[in-house]
Order: C-alpha cells, then structure tokens, then sequence
C-alpha cells in the first residue's frame, strides 16, 4: 500500500506580502487553476494514493485552513504539530503513524507547494522510485538542473541501478562557482521528495536519531487513541529542530543506503516572485501579472505584478521590477533581488510586527 505524506509548513516568506505566516503560499492559488497549489499536490497524488491514503503534516495555525481545502481527507490523517520542528518531525511523525496502521507501507513525502504541470510523468518517476523502495532503499527524486542555482542541495550520483543510481553524497547549497562545477560535473538537484518502505525509514531514523525515532513511536501508538492530544501535548517539545537531509539521508547516504531516480518532468519550487513568473504566462513584453486585479501598464517591460489589494495597479516606463499589493502591505523591487524579499519578513519579526509576518 503506498501513502501519500504532504509537509505543509513554513511561511513562504520569499512570496511576502502575499504569503504570510497565518495564510502561506500554500494555501493560495498562485497559478491560476482555482485551486490552491496544496489541492494541486492532492490532485497529482490522487491516481497513487485516495484520500484515505493521503495525509497532511501541518502546523496547529493552518490546520482549520488545510480541513477545509481538503474535505476528502480523514481528520485522523491530519497530522497537526503543536510547533514547528523543521523536516524530519513532520515526516518521521508520518512514517510512525503510517507503521503502525500499515506496517509494510511505502510512503512517499512531497511538499505542498511545488509546481509539476506534467502530472503523468510524476506519476511515472514515483513508481519506478517505490520499485526500488522495496530493494530496502531511501529513495530521492533528482531533477536534471537548468541553472547553476544556489538556493538547491546537489546530489552526486553513483552506481546505477534498475531505474536509478546509489547516491553517493548529498551537498549542500553552494556558492554560484561550485554550483557551476556541479552541472558541469553532471550531479543532480536535491528535490526534496522521498519515497520508502516506512520500516526501512525508521529502522535508519532509530540508528541515526534514537530519540527522536522513540518519541515519535511513541505518539504514533497513540494516535488512535484518546490519549493523543496529552501524549503528543508532552513529548513533542522534547524533539529537536531538525532537517530529514541532516537527520537521516546524509548519514544513510554515506552507508550506501539511499538512491536517486532521476525526475522526467518539468519542476519548480516557486521559491519567489521571480521564480514564479518564469513559470507562468507573459505578455508580449514578458510582463506578468498573478490575479484577476486591475493592472495598466505602459512602456513596461519584463515586470510581475501581483493586484490582490483591490486597487488599480499602473506602471509606466519600468521594467525588471516586481509589485505585490495586498491589503496592508505593498512590496516593490527589482526581479533579481526577488530572494531578498525574505529579509524584510527577518526585519518585520525583529521589530515584533506579527501583524504584516
């Protein structure tokens, strides 16, 4: 049986003002498909897992939000944390609770707010990673880069499997110079989706973070019972902050245990506004506008405009720029400093503003 598992966590803040930390990106339709890119995820998963198979690793903040975009999914497969611990949690949280309702379950873990137009191929690369979830491997998917990118982990790949290759050694995000050796050097983005048998992921959670794996089991054996809320009330804050790359994969990687099927489809992260627009249809002079507002622009060229303050947006004479109104909020700066955008959330909170975070 395999289980579909979705992180859905985190602010966006690189997507700010839109994206805020009561309602993230997730949550939001960004590409125009009426439906939130959190429904888009369910949807691709579908012909892998139903609902009844599907669930949902999100934050006590989101949770009223993510019941009522997916109506379909059990209130017992929503899996709410009462605070965030980073990756590794959310998802050995997932595998426990999986484990003990199906203990020779394959899961696969995909975040909530990526872009995959081609579904099929998704679908496609996720079975040939689940055939070789059950040879006892950690599998990631691996995407081909198109750019020497450093805000993405790189996978350095090595013997070759049926549909795939042991991994050889994670790396972490570089600088643009090793990024480009990388490339050249043919080594994979770290897409952050994982497929594995889920006593094959805990078995290496218990060598690698016996703690953790303990206090996880330990709530999952609770989960459907009436005595979840006061165990998972006393022992999740015992559980460090921790990624599953840093946790787990690196460490199983070096003992050769962990393997990488190579993405056959068109991915994207939506990292920011930039990164966004590239993906979404431009005018004839590559402007870009995300929502049904009201824009007018003349003598303007290569700009994302996002109206979701309910005003008329007008540029004239600008290019390269990105404009997001909302409500209470107005941001404005050139395309290529679309990551920094975060930095104004970091100085937002600093300046204990909760109200525009």
């Amino acid at each position: 049986m395999f289980h579909a598992v979705i992180p859905a966590g985190g602010s966006g803040t690189r997507l700010w003002p839109l994206s805020r930390s009561h309602h993230p990106k997730f949550l939001h339709d960004l590409t125009g498909s009426k439906r939130s890119l959190l429904q888009d995820t369910v949807d691709r998963l579908e012909p892998l897992a139903d609902a009844t198979r599907t669930y949902v690793v999100t934050g006590t903040a989101h949770a009223t939000s993510v019941a009522r975009q997916l109506p379909d999914v059990p209130d017992a497969n929503l899996l709410i944390e009462p605070s965030p611990r980073d990756s590794c949690p959310a998802v050995a949280l997932a595998a426990a609770v999986i484990a003990e309702r199906d203990p020779s379950g394959i899961m696969g873990s995909f975040h909530s707010d990526h872009l995959i137009p081609d579904g099929r191929r998704f679908v496609e690369t996720v079975r040939k990673a689940v055939k070789l979830a059950k040879d006892g491997y950690l599998m990631t998917i691996g995407m081909t880069p198109t750019a020497p990118e450093t805000g993405f982990g790189y996978l350095r790949c090595g013997k070759k499997l049926d549909g795939g290759m042991v991994l050889d050694e994670f790396r972490e995000k570089p600088d643009r110079e090793t990024a480009q050796s990388y490339v050249d050097q043919g080594y994979l983005w770290n897409s952050g989706l994982f497929v594995w048998q889920v006593s094959t992921f805990l078995d290496e959670l218990a060598r690698q973070q016996p703690k953790l794996h303990d206090i996880v089991r330990e709530i999952a054996a609770a989960w459907d019972t009436p005595a979840r809320g006061e165990v998972i009330g006393k022992l999740w804050p015992e559980l460090p902050r921790i990624s599953v790359d840093h946790a787990v994969m690196e460490g199983a990687a070096e003992a050769g245990k962990v393997a990488v099927v190579p993405g056959d489809f068109s991915w994207n992260d939506l990292g920011d506004w930039d990164t966004l627009a590239d993906v979404l249809e431009s005018d004839v002079d590559g402007n870009v506008t995300i929502g049904s507002g009201e824009v007018l622009s003349i003598d303007t060229t290569n700009t994302v405009v996002v109206p979701r303050g309910g005003r008329l947006i007008a540029t004239v004479g600008v290019s390269d720029l990105v404009v997001v109104d909302t409500e209470d909020a107005v941001l404005v700066c050139p395309r290529s400093r679309a990551q920094d955008v975060k930095k104004l959330v970091d100085e937002l909170k600093a300046r204990g503003d909760r109200a525009h975070t």
